[in-house]
């Protein structure tokens, strides 16, 4: 997919939108405004929240819901997933299709009889307003999303707060983001659900680099700009590999002849036959969680996968799209806007198999994590009336977990593991007809909905985790890192790589993109050895620096948890000039012909197997899975360095800036270049003194 203009489009966006978003508060806000005589109570909890999380903040929160808004609307227009075009105007027009038809006066009749007579009297000119078109769109196109709210809850929230009052006036020039957005959603670039992800991602992109200039500035991350420190969207030939080597071998494993193999053009079938494997007789029994699911890039293509797997094993196909998003694949995330696009993307994905799924109501297992916390002596009331006996200390030490979730998110590992018992017992207690005990019965059930999320139950866990130094952590995040993930504390996505881990269930499946300092450095040793201990690693595509945009090395790995079988793993480097324009490796040959040779000649030029045994013979176990036998006899039988000597750095300035120059930047007069020693340089009065420091390779000078 073509980018650049997304990325320009969404940018501009941003801006544009909390411009006029800004703007609009500034007049609804004003003494005497229209808004407060009209809707007083919303623009008091507008106040109310300004006061608790400030005027930029609010801004934001509201461009960006309506920044969501318009993009899902424009995407279900250009599919034809709406019976008329609520943000797009019909072939021929330039006017959305709801307001020409509303000019002729068809109005929908889902419409509420109120919204349809104000609408006709400002096109009439019954009703005076500045813009009478501009406002009778607004009113038609807030009704609509009132509508989508019955089958889209997530996304389409019922508009009865201030979020309507801070709309933009400027929804129908020329300039006007909905027009803007026309030229960029195109039919063709609507055809992939992937488009949102991109815009999401493109949107936050400037937030991104403000958080960047702050880290400069040795300001931490705080919670609320994490999702935008941390977001990046995954290649779409990555997570293929990814889901393909995860869920796609557990089922070819179970059913070794499945045609689903001719279908993953980056599955890595197993050199051998293997014994210990999950067992899976159903489609029905897996689950696939992303623990940082994003707009749900990886989700969206397990549900290609398992749709074509429930295919196979003669499902009917009006069934198939619910019993994915019902039992297969869940996803968890801080950033609500995220998690809303990761719900609209599989939505869309159900839509787009079965007409009429829209009318069913599915909500997809997407948890965007929240805050929860209780009062001093909250409690007391809710455990005379359920029972003190059951607030076991798990329990009550899981209802204090997720007082940080904004922070901690799926790194969160709740002390109580078996929370549908629970559950059960406090509906059947019927605790919320009581309006005193309401209040805490609601926030007891948010814990423990949030809890079942994050239990060891999966048998897949896919994901793009957040990069983030613990350099740059707020101090509360990097503290209770250290505490709870000593081994992996030094940056988030090798936290994850360990809460990957224990979320997945024995002989599951963990895989994930990350940084692959973890592949070398002493201070993630510990973590290695557990990865080697404790799992075995199916196949990993080593990649070099920008395959992701970013300018640093990855590792697309993929775990089997609590193998026993330490052997052999696959391990499959591609570097960066094997990658062509469009982020995608060159293609693999068909499943039938595949082996190391034909990788090789097929554009992978360096494929290797590997096992943790090799390993482990070299100091630290780096995952050297290039290292020939010869080298690790080496390490076995030779005699390390470090037994004869001490290595020391050498020279150093601490200050390159400062203290050191090219050539041709000093002045010769005051330069001395061949002092034999300290005393003679002193001697010299010289300014300049060569210093090897030749930095990066130049053909003409150093």
């Amino acid at each position: 997919m073509e980018t650049g203009n997304i990325k320009r489009f969404a940018q501009n966006a941003r801006r544009q939108l909390i411009s006029q978003v800004n703007a609009k508060l500034t007049l609804v806000l004003a003494d005497g405004s229209l808004a407060r005589r009209e809707n007083p109570t919303a623009v008091q909890a507008l106040e109310r929240d300004i006061t608790e999380h400030g005027k930029a903040n609010i801004v934001e929160r509201v461009a960006y819901t309506w920044s969501n808004r318009f993009s899902a609307l424009r995407f279900m227009d250009v599919n034809h997933y709406t019976s008329i075009g609520i943000v797009s105007p019909a072939p021929g027009q330039t006017q959305p299709e709801i307001l020409a038809e509303a000019k002729t006066g068809h109005i929908d009749g889902e419409i509420p009889n109120k919204i349809k007579q104000e609408v006709m009297d400002l096109l009439t000119g019954n009703k005076i307003s500045k813009n009478p078109q501009q406002r009778a769109f607004k009113l038609l196109m807030v009704a609509y999303c009132n509508i989508w709210s019955e089958a889209m809850p997530f996304l389409f929230e019922r508009i009865q707060d201030y979020t309507e009052l801070l709309l933009p006036d400027d929804l129908l020039s020329d300039q006007s983001v909905l027009m803007q957005m026309q030229s960029v959603l195109t039919e063709e670039v609507c055809q992939d659900v992937e488009v949102i992800g991109w815009l999401y991602q493109f949107y936050i992109s400037e937030k991104k680099d403000e958080v960047f200039d702050g880290l400069k500035q040795n300001k931490k991350v705080t919670p609320e700009n994490i999702p935008a420190a941390t977001q990046l969207f995954t290649p779409n030939w990555i997570v293929r590999y990814l889901v393909e080597n995860s869920l796609g071998r557990l089922w070819m494993l179970n059913h070794p002849h499945a045609k689903l193999i001719d279908e993953m053009e980056y599955y890595i079938k197993p050199e051998q036959p293997e014994k210990d494997f999950l067992k899976i007789s159903s489609p029905e029994e897996i689950r696939i969680c992303d623990p940082a699911c994003g707009s749900g890039h990886m989700l969206v293509y397990a549900f290609d996968l398992l749709y074509k797997i429930y295919e196979e094993e003669g499902y009917s196909e009006t069934q198939i799209p619910e019993l994915i998003l019902t039992k297969n694949l869940f996803g968890i995330e801080i950033d609500k806007r995220a998690g809303e696009l990761a719900a609209f993307a599989l939505t869309m994905k159900a839509r787009s198999k079965q007409r009429r799924f829209f009318k069913k109501q599915i909500q997809p297992n997407i948890c965007v994590l929240e805050n929860v916390k209780f009062e001093s002596g909250e409690f007391k009331a809710y455990m005379d009336y359920i029972g003190s006996d059951l607030f076991t200390l798990q329990l009550q030490n899981t209802l204090h977990q997720f007082e940080e979730a904004d922070n901690f998110g799926s790194l969160i590992r709740p002390d109580l593991t078996d929370v549908e018992p629970m559950v059960q017992f406090l509906n059947a207690k019927n605790v919320g007809a009581d309006l005193f005990l309401n209040r805490t019965h609601n926030k007891v059930l948010k814990v423990l909905e949030q809890a079942e999320y994050l239990r060891s139950k999966y048998h897949v866990v896919v994901a793009n985790p957040p990069y983030m130094g613990g350099g740059n952590m707020n101090g509360r995040l990097s503290s209770w890192v250290k505490e709870n993930y000593p081994d992996s504390k030094s940056d988030l996505f090798a936290v994850f790589i360990e809460r990957g881990m224990n979320l997945t269930i024995r002989y599951g499946y963990n895989a994930m993109v990350t940084m692959q300092s973890w592949m070398f450095l002493s201070s993630f040793d510990k973590l290695r050895k557990t990865i080697i201990d404790k799992t075995k690693i199916i196949c990993m595509a080593h990649m070099a620096n920008m395959v992701m945009g970013i300018a640093f090395g990855t590792a697309a790995t993929v775990q089997q948890i609590n193998a026993n079988d330490q052997s052999v793993g696959h391990y499959c480097f591609i570097d960066y000039e094997n990658i062509d324009k469009s982020n995608k490796p060159y293609e693999f040959p068909p499943q039938n012909e595949r082996n190391d040779i034909a990788l090789q000649r097929n554009g992978i030029d360096r494929f290797y197997r590997a096992s943790a045994a090799d390993f482990e013979k070299i100091p630290g176990s780096p995952i050297a899975y290039w290292v020939s036998e010869k080298i690790r006899l080496v390490f076995r039988n030779g005699k390390r360095i470090e037994c004869l000597a001490e290595p020391r750095q050498g020279m150093a300035t601490s200050d390159n800036e400062r203290f050191v120059r090219f050539y041709f930047e000093i002045s010769e007069n005051k330069a001395k270049l061949n002092c034999k020693t300290r005393a003679e340089a002193k001697e010299s009065s010289a300014k300049w003194f060569p210093y090897s420091k030749g930095g990066e390779n130049r053909r003409w000078y150093p």
